[in-house]
């Protein structure tokens, strides 16, 4: 059977034993300090627990899976150079410890690295996996693209932000779903369903994030509380309350988003002040739930026995719940 603890270890035992380069050490150091970093280590979990929903050896499958980590941590690199981000999992970014080139550098190496953690794949799956390896990862890099494209927008369509962040944040978790279904065994139909569950919840939990980055604690967070809203972020959150207000409130927000010299705190306050008096926590939770509930109808497609699918069930209420 699977257990969470053991899948664990065995993820953060072959990332320690991951071979990498030693020369130049500035090329190869700032990959083992992010990995090092550590996470919740997500979707090489959901890797090994797609596998574990249709056979019985997951195990077999840690390798391959640290495809998924190690391209993740390198998509961070990059969007922390690109939102000049300060921090990461509570340390100093790569380009903040040493600098953006060398940042640059080191995630494009981590990229080849995931490339090689595929090569272990059996040949009976590594033509179908590294064709949905490269759609998923481009994908990934359109909504990096429609990030930084919301950047020099005033305004952001809801439809426009949902699709930014199924391609960004989305796809990576129902691939990593996928990827292990089709290596257990499961038929197209059902790699497809489980990849839908993915993608939903991927969405859900970024926009959980959103969240988070306004109404969380600092110390749990691990990141700059706040964020988004310093930066004028296009979040869900600043979207529905552009989308939403009216007379002084609008006024309000808007005066803020134009302020190119501000007090950080007094700014977070301020915007946060508008978003409570505009309910824009409910708004978001109430969108956040829908596509929970679509993920969790999706799963319930899948016709394989339900002490299985609780595994993944467990694994996805324990994420909705997180408060970082």
């Amino acid at each position: 059977m699977f257990n969470f603890s053991i899948a664990f270890e065995l993820i953060e035992k072959e990332i320690q034993l991951m071979p990498l380069g030693t020369f130049p050490q500035e090329l190869y150091e700032p990959i083992r300090y992010l990995m090092d970093l550590g996470g919740k280590r997500i979707r090489p979990l959901l890797v090994l627990i797609g596998h574990h929903l249709f056979a019985n050896d997951w195990q077999r499958c840690v390798q391959p899976a640290l495809a998924v980590e190690i391209f993740h941590n390198f998509t961070l690199m990059h969007d922390d150079i690109m939102d000049k981000a300060p921090l990461r999992r509570g340390k100093p970014t790569v380009h903040e410890q040493w600098n953006s080139n060398i940042a640059l550098l080191s995630g494009d190496v981590m990229l080849v690295r995931a490339y090689q953690q595929l090569d272990l794949l059996d040949d009976t799956y590594f033509r179908v996996i590294i064709k949905k390896f490269h759609q998923c990862a481009v994908e990934v890099c359109e909504g990096q693209q429609f990030d930084m494209n919301f950047e020099k927008l005033a305004w952001v369509s809801e439809v426009d932000y949902i699709n930014m962040i199924r391609l960004k944040t989305a796809v990576l978790l129902g691939f990593s779903l996928e990827f292990g279904a089709i290596v257990g065994g499961a038929s197209a139909d059902n790699a497809q369903k489980l990849y839908d569950f993915g993608v939903n919840i991927g969405i859900g939990f970024q926009l959980k994030d959103d969240l988070l980055d306004v109404y969380s604690d600092q110390a749990k967070f691990g990141k700059q509380v706040g964020g988004d809203i310093i930066a004028n972020k296009k979040t869900f959150l600043l979207i529905k309350a552009l989308e939403n207000a009216k007379g002084q409130l609008k006024q309000d927000l808007n005066d803020w988003l134009a302020q190119t010299e501000f007090d950080k705190e007094e700014k977070v306050k301020a915007v946060m002040k508008i978003y409570d008096a505009l309910d824009i926590k409910q708004i978001t939770e109430n969108k956040m739930n829908q596509y929970f509930d679509k993920a969790f109808a999706a799963l319930e497609e899948i016709k394989i026995p339900l002490e299985r699918k609780k595994v993944l069930v467990d694994f996805t209420n324990e994420l909705l719940n997180r408060e970082k």
